[in-house]
């Protein structure tokens, strides 16, 4: 019988470091700058028994989401033009957005839920997450589904 996959969505500092070092060198080997495993392995201090169990299980977000949707929630001040910030950002990274639902304000706070359809050109959704959370305003962003 075949086995379920599950997956899950997690912070880089919940993540073992022997495995952000099998992302690192699966990188170093896509962009040619390491030209085998064990020379990407030495550069990362792996072992490449480390490498071949980890490589097929641990991917950046971004690498799995190409062509899918991706529906997250924001809890954000009710400010005028924070909006505008969250979704100039998205358009900046190329991701095109499906829906969009904001609360009412409750106490100056909104939840807005979005769903961003994520193109082939889209650039690191992560990144674009990371850079949306580091505006004064917003309180977080939660990923809650991918289809």
């Amino acid at each position: 019988m075949k086995e379920k996959s599950q997956y899950f969505v997690l912070k880089e500092k919940a993540v073992p470091e022997v495995l952000l070092k099998v992302v690192e060198a699966k990188r170093l080997l896509e962009s040619g700058r390491a030209s085998s495993v064990q020379e990407a392995t030495d550069m990362v201090e792996i072992s490449r028994s480390s490498f071949y169990k980890y490589k097929e299980d641990i991917f950046p977000f971004h690498d799995n989401v190409k062509g899918k949707t991706v529906t997250m929630v924001i809890q954000l001040d009710d400010e005028p033009g924070l909006l505008s910030i969250v979704l100039k950002t998205i358009a900046e990274y190329q991701a095109n957005i499906l829906t969009i639902h904001q609360s009412v304000p409750v106490n100056g706070i909104a939840s807005l839920t979005l769903s961003v359809d994520v193109l082939p050109e889209t650039r690191d959704l992560s990144m674009m997450v990371e850079e949306i959370e580091r505006v004064e305003g917003i309180h977080y962003i939660k990923i809650l589904a991918r289809e």
